[in-house]
């Protein structure tokens, strides 16, 4: 799900070519050969798993988008035993391939496929259906939109959006929608423009923090990327690398809060009495956070926002699972949204 950064073009960016963002110091950080197993935990292009496979190392690649699934088909028939693709969340990855593997790469965010297709509804640059969700099913953003509290909306676009004028936004869409609902991505995007204004040197538009809070939540992408780094915790064999690309603060907090409360000592939750300390699950891998090269940045704009974490497995068992080590907010169950 690669290839955007949280510098706003992944609302209102137009087309562009899929560019994997940090492709060497991924492969440098994953350490792929002949006779490794890989999961590259999401597919989108398959720019990551090629150069994995180009190294010798076969690839079990998940995606919840099944577009990226029946795309990569040609690229499983060109590497026949050696690439196997599984339509699946990230979240379950230790549920959906057998093993213990070598190494595992995640990729967070939305891809510029996605983006591309005006029918996912992710972008307002051409018209198209409020959906924004990557596997298809589920809640849309026009659910959301429509039909939750003007409370909760505004505790969306603050939180996952960091929108500076959540309440007022969150205050227009419940009076407008009590005459005409939301349907559509572009009416949306002109009825926040309409409320904020938008200055001609403005270098994002008005609305692009808005349509980030609600892809985040309609995916629940950062629950998913917490499920997803203890489900690697899990499965990983001793020795195994975790690699992780993150494009926005929010992404990066909860890799940076994992690798940190996973490295031992008394760790656990800041909201619970210290335990006794703890074997580590992990060691890391070089000195820290990781980012692109600026003729990466000169390339790929897209990439700027880009950083890699990465961290070793121990032969240690795994942690206790606890959410609460991220700090995550409590947000508004969808389940009274479904049908």
């Amino acid at each position: 799900m690669a290839g955007l950064g949280g510098d706003g073009s992944h609302a209102d960016g137009g087309p562009a070519r899929h560019i994997p963002v940090l492709l060497d110091e991924v492969i440098e950080a994953l350490q792929p050969e002949a006779g490794k197993h890989i999961i590259d935990g999401t597919f989108g292009a398959g720019g990551y798993t090629r150069r994995i496979l180009d190294a010798g190392a076969s690839v079990t690649a998940i995606d919840r988008d099944p577009t990226a699934i029946a795309a990569g088909r040609a690229m499983e028939q060109e590497f026949p035993g050696r690439l196997t693709l599984v339509q699946g969340r990230f979240s379950e990855l230790d549920t959906l391939m057998p093993g213990t593997p070598d190494g595992i790469v995640l990729d967070i965010g939305v891809s510029s496929m996605q983006v591309d297709e005006a029918e996912r509804g992710f972008s307002f640059q051409k018209d198209g259906p409020l959906d924004m969700r990557m596997s298809g099913e589920g809640v849309s953003a026009a659910d959301v939109v429509n039909r939750l509290k003007m409370g909760d909306l505004a505790r969306i676009f603050n939180f996952l959006g960091e929108e500076r004028h959540a309440g007022r936004i969150a205050r227009m869409i419940e009076k407008r929608r009590a005459s005409e609902p939301f349907t559509r991505t572009r009416d949306l995007a002109n009825a926040i423009e309409a409320l904020v204004g938008r200055h001609p040197k403005d270098r994002i538009h008005p609305a692009t923090r808005v349509f980030q809070g609600l892809r985040i939540f309609v995916n629940d992408e950062l629950g998913e990327l917490a499920r997803a780094l203890f489900a690697a915790e899990r499965v990983l064999k001793p020795g195994g690398r975790l690699v992780v690309v993150t494009f926005h603060s929010l992404e990066d907090r909860i890799v940076k809060r994992f690798f940190a409360d996973r490295q031992g000592g008394s760790g656990g939750s800041r909201h619970l009495p210290e335990v006794e300390a703890r074997q580590p699950s992990f060691t890391p891998v070089g000195k820290g956070v990781v980012g692109p090269s600026r003729e990466e940045e000169e390339r790929n704009p897209r990439a700027r926002s880009a950083k890699l974490r990465a961290a070793i497995r121990t032969s240690n068992p795994p942690l206790a699972a606890d959410l609460t080590i991220f700090g995550l907010p409590k947000l508004p169950d969808t389940y009274t949204l479904r049908d």
